[in-house]
């Protein structure tokens, strides 16, 4: 079991738990401000963009090449960005904490 700390562009704070899955179905499922999702979780519409705090994203890993292009197309990204739909739920994600970026 993984708990997961979302923080929204209102600065709410909220920890959600969750052993399979995507993050972004997490956060859909939870109605987590600024998480759409609208391409359903296939890599084409960046409305799941996070931001990573810097020392935990050996926890998340890198983002494939088709992320990396699509994460190019939005003006906030940066090094630490990753689309939590391609961000599968593990144990290893365990006490991350997650950036909503609203588009």
């Amino acid at each position: 079991m993984a708990k997961i700390t979302f923080i929204t562009a209102d600065e709410e704070q909220v920890t959600l738990e969750a052993d399979s899955g995507s993050v972004m179905e997490l956060a859909v499922e939870n109605s987590i401000s600024g998480i759409d999702g609208d391409c359903g979780g296939v890599c084409s519409c960046a409305t799941c963009h996070v931001q990573v705090k810097p020392e935990q994203m050996a926890q998340v890993g890198a983002a494939s090449e088709i992320e990396k292009d699509m994460l190019e197309l939005d003006d906030n990204a940066n090094e630490y960005s990753r689309l939590c739909c391609q961000i599968d739920i593990s144990e290893q994600l365990d006490g991350i904490t997650l950036h909503v970026v609203s588009s």
